[in-house]
């Protein structure tokens, strides 16, 4: 049944491939997703699968059922795009100026639609329902996986799968790891208000630029020394903001951060500690400030028996040359929700097309895949499935 499914995935790759371009060239960004939601739905429902709409917002559910009892297995791909300017110069560009798929959800998507094809064409063999869950707003908190899930899409699932395509990785590579796998996401918003005044006269000011240049410096010795070396962590501000003429003290700096952890210990304490640093630096002047922490999603935390499955099932997958266990990701998933529920994993399925001299990162204007690797993930995926159902 395996090598079955092989050929039947092989013989719609040119159909995947069509789909993935499709989406690529009509991408919707986060909550808007409405008519990619409509295009998933109408292909699940043709296949004559069990579809509901507007799952926790614009998330696509649909089941297929097997001709035999078994288990509940679901698999997951995302759909929502992201707010770039594509750069691109391929046949297959955006037409919509601004939004992208920069991160391979349009490939997610192609790949799970297609796998649903060829499982359906098998699947009087199947031994269980297959649950296909198309979700919705994954790049921006608080995401849609929590929402699709607080509406039912886990309700009598027993394991759950999901992959994502991984522009920096070789064609024909598979990384995961079992426990933590990618990081958890959160934010921070942070404002110094001091006094300004005329740059001639900086005694009778409180400069917010030094108090929040302070700040940063001293937010270092967070990771270094107040959280354990064996507990990855890190905390980074990217933005930091004081609009002044030339010749103006600054009485405000705006700026803001990102706090990435694997535990929630760690999590719960940067969060605890982050405040006590900014308080501290401004208390040296007594200038005042506000403080926002926001947790986005958890840590992916993969479960053993799963995660083997996979790495038993990669070993023998045409196509996959190479299985690479890998360090922890510091980037943010919100498959991490779905793991909290039901046992599951997550993996990486690599492309990066090996005559690629230059490769950009996910969430780049000029970033794009090897499309073979959706061939690679549909495999993955449909072997996984099949394994599960033995």
């Amino acid at each position: 049944m395996r090598e079955r499914l092989y050929e039947l995935l092989t013989e719609y790759y040119d159909e995947m491939v069509e789909i993935r371009r499709y989406l690529h060239e009509n991408p919707e960004v986060s909550y808007h997703e409405v008519n990619t939601a409509n295009y998933i739905a109408t292909y699940q429902k043709a296949l004559g699968h069990e579809v509901r709409t507007n799952v926790g917002g614009n998330g696509v559910v649909a089941k297929l059922h097997g001709g035999k009892p078994g288990k509940t297995i679901a698999l997951r791909a995302d759909f929502d795009a992201l707010a770039i300017d594509e750069q691109n110069d391929v046949p297959y560009k955006s037409k919509k100026s601004g939004v992208m798929h920069a991160c391979g959800h349009d490939g997610h998507t192609a790949t799970l639609l297609v796998l649903a094809k060829a499982l359906n064409q098998i699947k009087d063999e199947l031994s269980g329902t297959i649950v296909f869950i198309h979700q919705h707003a994954e790049e921006l908190a608080p995401g849609g996986a929590i929402a699709m899930i607080e509406d039912g899409c886990l309700e009598g699932v027993d394991v759950i799968y999901g992959t994502h395509l991984w522009s920096t990785e070789p064609l024909g590579s598979f990384m995961t790891k079992p426990g933590p796998l990618m990081a958890a996401a959160d934010a921070l918003a942070l404002t110094v208000k001091g006094r300004g005044g005329h740059g001639s006269e900086p005694h009778l000011t409180k400069d917010a630029i030094v108090i929040s240049s302070q700040f940063v410096i001293n937010l270092q010795q967070l990771v270094a020394r107040r959280v354990s070396p064996i507990s990855p962590a890190v905390v980074s501000i990217g933005r930091f903001e004081a609009i002044n003429p030339f010749n103006v003290i600054a009485d405000q700096v705006e700026m803001e951060g990102t706090v990435r952890t694997f535990d929630e210990a760690t999590r719960s304490l940067l969060e605890i500690e982050v405040e006590k640093v900014l308080a501290a630096s401004c208390a040296l002047t007594g200038a005042d400030y506000e403080y926002a922490y926001k947790r986005g999603y958890p840590a992916v935390i993969n479960h053993e028996q799963q995660t083997a499955l996979t790495i038993e099932v990669a070993a023998n997958v045409p196509g996959i040359d190479k299985i690479h266990i890998c360090e922890p990701l510091m980037g943010g998933e919100d498959f991490a929700y779905y793991l909290q529920h039901v046992p599951g994993s997550f993996f990486f399925t690599g492309a990066k097309n090996p005559s690629w001299t230059e490769v950009y990162p996910h969430h780049h204007p000029k970033f794009d895949i090897d499309e073979r690797a959706l061939l690679n993930a549909a495999k993955s995926l449909g072997a996984i499935t099949l394994k599960e159902m033995e």
